[in-house]
């Protein structure tokens, strides 16, 4: 086992303003240590060495920290919930220039996915999803569209025809969708939080995080939405006190800004 974590969290903030501290420290340390022992590097020190100095390292490292597991339409029993009574009521509340934001979105699926579920309620030029994510590799991609068959299993059969393009072996999100999302690169533990939100999805990210890192994150999403904005959050996830934080609790994984 690798020695001097702790100097290697200090090194990592002051490099990359990611703080380490934040996340479950056995689970993480692991992740780390099985990607140094990778790279064939003997020691933390060795390592932060080798990202300062190879541009290459440095994004393989941010990338290996996020977790990108991401599908379109994930759960979608959930999705049919956002779609048969969160969107309508939310368009008749606050009309049809909705804020939504899409944070940790990952590789893209899941803001893509938001718009091609509100363009059954919206015309596609009415829809803007601000999308945000901590590792620019991965935003990259998002950014790509390209996605394999695996990722797309949940897609409704008319929008799979109608947004997708078969390319080799993988599909291509059309650029009409890829259009309407705004890709950008944002910690949630240290950056500014958009305002004025009127849907936040965040999704199975929270499991990764320290439970004051996790309280911390959910008072942030409650001032960033409007009043009576909803969070929907993922189906690994549950917010204990979510009264305390100023939520009401609307149906199993949306909650609502009193």
């Amino acid at each position: 086992m690798l020695q001097g974590y702790e100097k290697f969290k200090k090194d990592i903030l002051m490099l990359t303003q990611i703080d380490l501290n934040s996340y479950k420290e056995k689970q993480m340390k692991r992740r780390i240590d099985t990607l140094i022992t990778k790279n064939k590097v003997k020691s933390y020190d060795d390592y932060v060495a080798l990202i300062k100095k190879d541009k290459e390292k440095f994004e393989q490292f941010v990338s290996f920290l996020t977790i990108n597991v991401s599908e379109f339409y994930r759960n979608p029993e959930q999705w049919k919930l956002l779609d048969r009574d969160v969107f309508p009521a939310l368009i008749n509340r606050f009309g049809k220039n909705l804020k939504i934001w899409s944070a940790a979105c990952s590789t893209g699926d899941e803001p893509y996915s938001l718009v091609m579920a509100l363009s059954k309620h919206l015309p596609l030029n009415q829809i803007k999803i601000i999308a945000t994510d901590i590792d620019k590799q991965i935003l990259d991609k998002a950014r790509m569209g390209l996605y394999n068959e695996k990722s797309l299993a949940a897609v409704p059969d008319d929008l799979k025809k109608k947004y997708f393009t078969k390319v080799g072996a993988s599909y291509k999100i059309a650029n009409e969708i890829k259009a309407r999302v705004e890709f950008k690169q944002h910690d949630l533990l240290k950056d500014a939080y958009p305002t004025g939100c009127h849907l936040i999805v965040c999704r199975n990210v929270m499991i990764y995080f320290t439970e004051e890192a996790k309280e911390e994150i959910y008072k942030k999403f409650n001032q960033a939405l409007v009043k009576e904005g909803i969070l929907f959050i993922g189906s690994t996830e549950q917010i204990m006190n979510y009264k305390e934080l100023n939520y009401q609790r609307n149906q199993s994984f949306f909650f609502q800004k009193m």
